[in-house]
């Protein structure tokens, strides 16, 4: 019996122990914020964190800090806030390397602490967590100016257009870089600025050329510009992947920061950031043209999927984690695909698109013979990249990066768009609409329906539903072009479609023989092509592209 005493006191040492975590006080906590939040449980939240942050001092994380400061403030107990916040904002390295004055200094920070705004002390607190902020944003710019630093760039002088063409090719202003991690700085508009994070390969060598990485994340929705952006944030966790095989491969990785209004896969306002960043990271950093490629999960990886739809000349590739291939903007004109290709790293427990609307995708892509894969990894949720048994895909990933090159003059091009900002892939460009034009016989749309969807119910089990709904949106009319050249000679099919320029490449066409283009069976052009050096330098001049460098174009009015 006395055993029997024993046993059961170390059996409640232990429950009570465990009960008296650090963690556990802290979840006991959040879940009584999480159920109803009122003066009562905020003050038993405060009590709980106080407990936690007594007995286990050597625990307590930046989040912790910041939320029972918070919490002090609601229950009014301003001088305990004051300490904890004092002690916040001197943290340097704090959650996902974010330094602590960082949860002042936001936006949201003043709904957070309205009871002490009125409080002396407050004004000092945000003068002291200002200074910080302005110390940091100094920093930045000095490791930013050190970022776009380069050689005194010897001027693209030549009036002859054949050797301003060579010196383009050679162009290489690069220096060595100080670091391997920055944070740039990126203006979306006048009101408005984000951040790209940009991490280097080990051994960095201005006198090399490397692939290029974009990493889209997703939450789109719920996200907010980041002005700036750390290591933990963006290397760690879900993207440590990234990080191990872009290391193996000497990758360069690139993460942007988009939100709710400026993003790549709701927001037309934002699209154009991917493309713009890779222009000003080519000003700076030495970039092999014909292998940059994006992936992304979720939000992102539909990103992905929207700038092979819509945008795909800069890029050789793309890839995505749990994608719903499907552009939000417009409409999805999946023959486009056949000018690049695509990787999607699918889960069969994914509540954002099914397994079904998948292999339905599948076939769509096998019938077209485009160039895209499918890996379904089975019992796996839609935050796949949180499992370790994810690796294996990014193997997958990086290979396929290693063995693909942008194919900027392909011998035929297919191109469908539904607004002008989008009237462009490799040679064809300037395309423009005319919507009041009859659409042509071999002008198809091609969709799918979707008969089933996974959804969770309140108890967080993943059911099948019954739906009814089209695979892709389709707004607006579009406009498609078909086209293929050899020999000189380019023979253009359109629908739906005003004007249009094909620009020329020494790698196309030969320039001492003329060159003749056919619109709907009829002769169009038939004249020699000669070097624009104005036209070739302003081009370079907004995608610094040294592989793909079009030397002049024609314009094309549809009759």
């Amino acid at each position: 019996m006395k055993g029997y005493c024993v046993l059961l006191a170390f059996v409640f040492t232990i429950v009570s122990f465990g009960q008296n975590t650090y963690s556990a006080l802290i979840q006991r906590a959040d879940d009584l914020l999480e159920q109803h939040q009122d003066e009562q449980r905020n003050r038993q939240a405060f009590s709980l964190y106080e407990k936690a942050f007594t007995l286990f001092p050597d625990s307590i994380t930046t989040v912790d800090l910041s939320e029972i400061s918070i919490l002090a403030s609601k229950v009014k107990e301003s001088d305990k806030a004051f300490s904890y916040l004092e002690r916040l904002i001197k943290i340097e390295d704090g959650e996902y390397g974010f330094p602590g004055w960082h949860n002042l200094t936001n936006k949201r920070a003043l709904a957070s602490y309205q009871n002490l705004i009125d409080d002396p002390r407050w004004t000092a607190l945000m003068s002291e967590a200002n200074a910080l902020k302005e110390k940091f944003e100094q920093q930045l710019k000095k490791s930013e100016e050190e970022f776009y630093r380069v050689k005194p760039p010897k001027e693209l002088t030549a009036t002859n257009g054949k050797k301003l063409y060579e010196e383009m090719k050679r162009y290489n202003p690069y220096l060595p870089k100080a670091q391997r991690d920055y944070s740039i700085s990126f203006v979306v508009n006048d009101t408005a600025k984000t951040s790209f994070f940009i991490h280097l390969p080990k051994n960095y060598s201005a006198a090399k050329q490397y692939p290029v990485l974009f990493f889209l994340h997703g939450a789109v929705r719920y996200n907010t510009l980041q002005e700036f952006q750390t290591k933990e944030l963006n290397l760690d966790g879900w993207n440590r992947y990234y990080t191990k095989y872009a290391e193996l491969n000497e990758v360069i990785l690139i993460f942007p920061s988009g939100s709710k209004q400026f993003n790549w896969m709701t927001s037309t306002d934002g699209f154009f950031m991917i493309p713009a960043m890779l222009s000003e990271v080519k000003k700076a950093i030495n970039v092999d043209d014909n292998k940059v490629f994006i992936s992304g999960h979720s939000n992102g990886a539909t990103g992905a999927f929207s700038y092979l739809m819509k945008d795909a000349s800069p890029f050789a590739g793309f890839y995505g984690f749990n994608t719903q291939p499907k552009v939000f903007t417009g409409g999805t004109f999946v023959e486009n695909i056949k000018n690049r290709s695509f990787i999607n790293f699918s889960t069969d427990e994914d509540y954002y698109y099914p397994p079904n609307a998948n292999d339905s995708f599948t076939a769509m892509m096998n019938g077209l013979k485009a160039d895209y894969k499918e890996y379904r990894y089975n019992g796996f949720p839609h935050w796949f990249p949180e499992f370790d048994e994810s690796e294996p895909a990014y193997q997958l990933l990086f290979n396929d990066l290693k063995g693909r090159q942008r194919k900027s003059f392909t011998n035929e091009l297919t191109w469908e768009f539904d607004d002008n900002a989008n009237g462009a892939v490799d040679w064809l460009t300037n395309i423009e609409l005319d919507t009041l034009s009859p659409k042509a016989d071999w002008h198809k749309e091609r969709n799918f329906k979707i008969t089933k969807w996974l959804e969770y119910d309140k108890a967080e089990n993943l059911q099948t539903i019954e739906v009814d709904k089209d695979a892709f949106w389709m707004p607006r009319m579009s406009g498609k072009v078909i086209a293929q050249y050899k020999d000189n000679e380019f023979r253009i099919e359109t629908s739906r479609v005003k004007s249009l320029a094909i620009a020329i490449s020494p790698e196309m066409v030969n320039l001492k023989n003329k060159v003749k283009v056919y619109v709907n069976g009829k002769l169009y052009y038939d004249e020699k092509v000669a070097y624009n050096t104005a036209f070739m330098l302003d081009n370079f001049d907004k995608t610094r592209d040294r592989k793909t460098i079009w030397i002049n174009k024609i314009d094309v009015t549809v009759e």
